[in-house]
């Protein structure tokens, strides 16, 4: 079975289930933030980043979006990102890994984005840490891929329309396929660690063994003006973000 047919499974089958308390499934909650993506022009390592964000919830036989809805951080970005990197690069695995984290960031430094959450998206950001101290924020913005992580996160609350499916998972196959590396690696065992003090593994320092994203190619922090909000559309774009101050 190849990896796109492995992926669509868990679409298909564990991805049926609700989604942490919204009014759509994973499955859907997933495949409208793949489509919000594409709409904005996304490239598509962040078009499959917003597709796949997600999966951690599903891809497990001992994890389950059940867990936090339950009151235990279940570390599905790390979980996520670690069972993707079998079959994708850190361009798609990084900003799965970091959207919880950029949850925290906006939190913290764009007003007024904690009352956009939905009432599921508050109780869950509570079990994650919160949202970041100046410090993480401050580290959270060096990341290589930090702006693709804010980006999905974007889309990633956006996406809780219970009145749209969103694209069927075989529309995004084409674009699945071209990102797939040619040599497959195995599934690395989880090795998740705390993060920042307040992070319990959804900040961008834990799970050492599932990598940080060096961004070789990509440059350290984010370029541009920190003068303006956040949106998905400047993120999606090029290089960056703009930061509030």
């Amino acid at each position: 079975m190849s990896a796109i047919d492995i992926i669509a499974g868990l679409f298909s089958g564990e991805g049926a289930q609700d989604y942490l308390g919204e009014e759509v499934s994973v499955a859907v909650h997933m495949r409208q933030a793949a489509g919000m993506a594409e709409a904005a022009g996304a490239p598509d390592t962040q078009v499959a980043a917003a597709l796949l964000h997600d999966v951690g919830h599903i891809c497990g036989e001992t994890v389950s979006g059940r867990q936090l809805m339950a009151g235990t951080d279940n570390q599905h970005g790390e979980i996520g990102a670690a069972w993707l990197a079998q079959w994708f690069d850190e361009d798609v695995t990084e900003p799965v890994r970091l959207h919880v984290a950029a949850k925290r960031y906006l939190c913290a430094v764009v007003p007024r984005y904690y009352g956009k959450l939905s009432a599921a998206s508050v109780y869950t950001l509570a079990l994650q840490g919160g949202p970041m101290t100046a410090e993480e924020a401050a580290e959270f913005e060096t990341l290589a891929y930090a702006g693709a992580a804010v980006a999905v996160r974007r889309w990633d609350e956006a996406a809780k329309n219970p009145a749209s499916d969103g694209p069927e998972f075989d529309h995004f196959r084409p674009l699945l396929h071209s990102l797939i590396r040619q040599h497959l690696v195995p599934f690395p065992p989880l090795r998740l660690g705390h993060g920042p003090a307040r992070g319990s593994g959804a900040g961008m320092g834990s799970g050492r063994g599932l990598g940080h994203g060096s961004g070789a190619g990509h440059g350290s922090g984010w370029e541009g003006s920190r003068d303006s909000a956040l949106t998905a559309t400047e993120l999606c774009t090029v290089k960056a973000a703009a930061l509030p101050r």
